[in-house]
C-alpha cells in the first residue's frame, strides 16, 4: 500500500495569502502545503481523501489518469471545493464515462448535494461530474473495489462531526478535536497513523501537537505523520527534529509506503 500526501495544509493553505512570515516565505517546498488530501493506492485501487480547492493540481502533478473513488471526511470547502474537477477523470476515455463513486455520511452528502447541485439535476447539462453518491454509516465498514475501509468517527467542534478512515494497517484523520475512546480502540495494531496538527497552540476546533501526539502515544503506531499544518506550525526544517522519535511533519508529495505483511 502507498500512502501519498496530496496536500498537509490548513483551510488557508501555506503560504497564505498576504502573510510575510519565516514560513509562508520560506524557499524549502516542504514548508508549502496546499489544502489537506491524501491518496492511497492498494494495488490497482487508487483513493482520495478530500477533494478542496486544491484538487486539479493535486491531481495533475501525480500525473494520475484514473481514481476510483474520493471518501469524503466532512463538509468543509477545504475538503470538498474542488469535486467539479473530478470531471476530467469522468472523461479522460471519452466517449467512456467513468463515474467516481464518493463516500461520505448522510449530513455531508446532503452538503454536496446542495453545493454540486447542478451535477445531480435530472435535466443535467452536458459535461457536468458524473458521481455516484455512496453513504457511510457511522461504524460500518464498507468496501471499494474489495479494499475494506473502517470509518472513524469524531467531532471537529461540538458543531461539526467528521469522519477518519482506517484502510489494513493506516489511519488517516483530519479534522479531530476529540475522539471517544471505542473510536480509538479501532486504530489499534495499525503500522501508520496519520493525524491533524494544527499548531502548538491550542484551537477550539482541531487538535493542537500535544493533543496529536497524546493520540498517537495511545495508538502507538511505527511511524506517525502530522497534517492539516497551518503556518504557526513552524519551518519544517526546525519542527521535525523536535518531534519524538517515530513522529514526523507530513509534507506535500511525500510518499509512505506501508507493508501489509508486516
Amino acid at each position: 500500500m502507498k500512502l501519498t500526501f496530496l496536500g498537509t495544509g490548513t483551510s488557508q493553505g501555506v503560504p497564505i495569502i498576504g502573510c510575510r512570515c519565516r514560513v509562508c516565505t520560506s524557499a524549502d517546498r516542504r514548508d508549502r502545503r496546499l489544502r489537506t488530501s491524501a491518496m492511497i493506492e492498494c494495488g490497482e485501487v487508487r483513493l482520495v481523501i478530500d477533494a478542496g480547492p486544491d484538487f486539479r493540481y493535486q491531481m495533475l502533478r501525480t500525473g494520475v489518469r484514473h481514481i476510483d473513488a474520493i471518501l469524503l471526511t466532512h463538509e468543509h470547502k477545504d475538503h470538498i471545493g474542488g469535486l467539479d474537477d473530478v470531471r476530467a477523470f469522468n472523461f479522460v476515455d471519452f466517449p467512456v464515462i467513468h463515474r467516481i463513486d464518493l463516500y461520505g455520511t448522510e449530513h455531508v452528502l446532503a452538503c454536496v448535494r446542495k453545493d454540486f447541485d447542478y451535477a445531480f439535476a435530472a435535466d443535467k447539462y452536458r459535461g457536468v461530474p458524473e458521481i455516484e453518491l455512496r453513504t457511510i454509516v457511522p461504524g460500518k465498514p464498507f468496501r471499494v473495489k474489495g479494499v475494506e475501509v473502517v470509518p472513524v468517527s469524531g467531532h471537529h467542534s461540538e458543531r461539526f462531526e467528521v469522519t477518519g478512515f482506517r484502510i489494513g494497517k493506516l489511519a488517516y484523520l483530519t479534522d479531530f478535536k476529540t475522539i471517544a475512546d471505542a473510536e480509538v480502540e479501532k486504530l489499534r495494531g495499525v503500522e501508520v497513523l496519520v493525524v491533524n496538527a494544527l499548531r502548538f497552540e491550542p484551537h477550539y476546533s482541531h487538535f493542537n501537537v500535544a493533543e496529536a501526539l497524546e493520540l498517537i502515544r495511545r495508538v502507538a503506531p511505527r511511524e506517525a505523520y502530522l497534517t492539516h499544518m497551518s503556518h504557526e506550525i513552524g519551518l519544517y526544517a526546525e519542527t521535525e527534529p523536535a518531534l519524538p522519535p517515530g513522529v514526523h511533519l507530513a509534507y506535500d508529495m511525500l510518499e509512505v509506503t506501508i507493508n501489509e505483511d508486516r
